[in-house]
């Protein structure tokens, strides 16, 4: 049985082997957030776009700049415990994971809205040069994190002497 062309198959007479790529489960996915120059999108990996997942994890939001010395994080974590947030560092990459647990006041019936996120959240930040892993500090203030990681210095040198054994 021969498979119905597409109607920008028949206009173009062209085979496009992606024609039917978004209707393939197994395919890896994008989901695009934001507008304009703040419009990213996020791969998902081909297990996690089955629609089924364990557990929703939210996306922690954050703002990554540098100094002349420092790449420097900053995010928003208020509602959560310093002590409850696992941070994982290598010299090109930080990852940021935690939970906000929702000190239920009221049952859920008698709320009139809901918009602030409770739950698991993690981050992974590509980092724009290599830090020294050692040296980094996390520091935490008024519901902000600020990590601090001091860049490597690729134009220090020093002078090593010879010793005679």
């Amino acid at each position: 049985m021969t498979k119905k062309k597409s109607f920008f198959s028949r206009l173009v007479g062209n085979d496009d082997p992606y024609e039917n790529y978004f209707d393939d489960p197994s395919a890896t996915k994008a989901i695009f957030e934001g507008e304009g120059a703040e419009r990213h999108a996020h791969i998902l990996p081909r297990h996690e776009n089955s629609g089924v997942e364990d557990e929703p994890s939210g996306e922690l939001a954050v703002d990554v700049y540098q100094t002349p010395d420092a790449i420097v994080v900053k995010a928003l974590i208020a509602g959560v415990q310093p002590n409850s947030i696992d941070i994982s560092l290598t010299r090109e990459m930080l990852t940021i994971s935690g939970s906000r647990q929702d000190e239920r006041e009221v049952d859920e019936e008698h709320y009139f809205q809901r918009e602030l996120y409770w739950g698991s959240f993690s981050r992974t930040v590509l980092l724009p040069e290599e830090v020294d892993v050692d040296s980094a500090e996390a520091s935490e203030r008024h519901g902000i994190l600020v990590i601090r990681l001091p860049k490597i210095n690729k134009k220090k040198e020093t002078k090593l002497k010879v010793r005679s054994r």
